[in-house]
């Protein structure tokens, strides 16, 4: 038998693995337009969370006393996973993951705002250790004029107000259910875009889009489940992992070579997020959330 711990790791693992391959396919998929992957997502993610509700509730799952929230935080998720689809396929990958690892420092900021929370010296620290590493990873982008590089940065402004709003449902709705309606919404937005001049695909094409929303979807519900079975701060450096899959994907398949500013950048980012979720472990929060959640 495996202990708690084991399984937080194990949880963690697979869905850091289902995330890069995730970004990968995504990547892959610039022939098609946003609009028809984000249906893909939207459609495939709600399979798995299908077989999560319970037997009694098949009748009246959606019915929720918390509809305002939801909605803030589906809107938050879609301008989140927009922007981060139109950075994976316009940057290189290592370049998008590493920036995305700044998501917990706009999360700090926001606590402030919205949860009322004291951000002391060492997470000030963070925050400011944090945006240096964006400044470098993104500096060369913005001065050959090349605006991709806001797009992964309003990705770690959408995800910081989800982990927020997560934070603030979860104490009430199951994971399930919020899973549910941000996939339905991902669902939803994709039907305003079928004048983007959808393409046919192919049977392997169909198979690998589909992948993306299985993939988000289990993604995310292991990664909940990592959070269940472990604390926070013990599973958190696996997620760290993501950048080594982005750095190997992106040469094999793109040939994408990560800039020394890239790889400095990033660690100067993963270090704040050490540091903030080191001080979280001392001040027993769970401040991290699913990532496209």
């Amino acid at each position: 038998m495996f202990s708690k711990n084991q399984l937080g790791f194990f949880y963690m693992f697979i869905s850091v693995c289902a995330f890069s391959l995730m970004d990968v396919i995504v990547k892959w998929s610039d022939t098609y337009p946003v609009g028809q992957v984000l249906f893909f997502r939207g459609f495939c993610g709600i399979i798995p969370i299908l077989f999560l509700i319970p037997r009694d509730r098949y009748l009246d799952f959606y019915k929720t006393n918390r509809s305002s929230l939801h909605f803030k935080r589906c809107f938050a998720g879609l301008i989140a996973i927009v922007s981060i689809f139109v950075a994976l396929r316009n940057l290189p990958l290592a370049t998008v993951v590493s920036i995305s690892f700044a998501a917990p420092i706009f999360t700090t900021i926001f606590s402030i705002f919205l949860l009322s929370e004291k951000v002391g010296f060492y997470r000030w620290l963070a925050v400011l250790v944090g945006f240096i590493g964006i400044i470098v990873i993104s500096e060369p982008g913005l001065s050959d004029l090349n605006f991709y590089y806001i797009y992964p940065i309003i990705f770690c402004l959408g995800l910081s107000y989800v982990a927020i709003a997560i934070k603030q449902l979860s104490s009430t709705e199951p994971v399930w259910l919020i899973s549910f309606f941000f996939s339905l919404s991902i669902l939803i937005l994709s039907f305003f875009t079928f004048y983007q001049n959808w393409i046919m695909p192919s049977f392997i094409d169909l198979l690998l889009l589909s992948m993306i929303g299985i993939l988000g979807g289990l993604a995310n519900l292991w990664l909940s489940q990592s959070y269940k079975f472990s604390d926070v701060s013990l599973v958190t450096p696996l997620k760290y992992l993501a950048l080594v899959f982005a750095i190997i994907f992106g040469y094999f398949i793109w040939d994408e070579v990560p800039t020394t500013k890239t790889i400095i950048g990033s660690l100067l980012v993963i270090s704040s997020s050490f540091i903030i979720f080191r001080r979280e472990m001392v001040l027993n929060k769970e401040l991290s959330r699913p990532r496209h959640e």
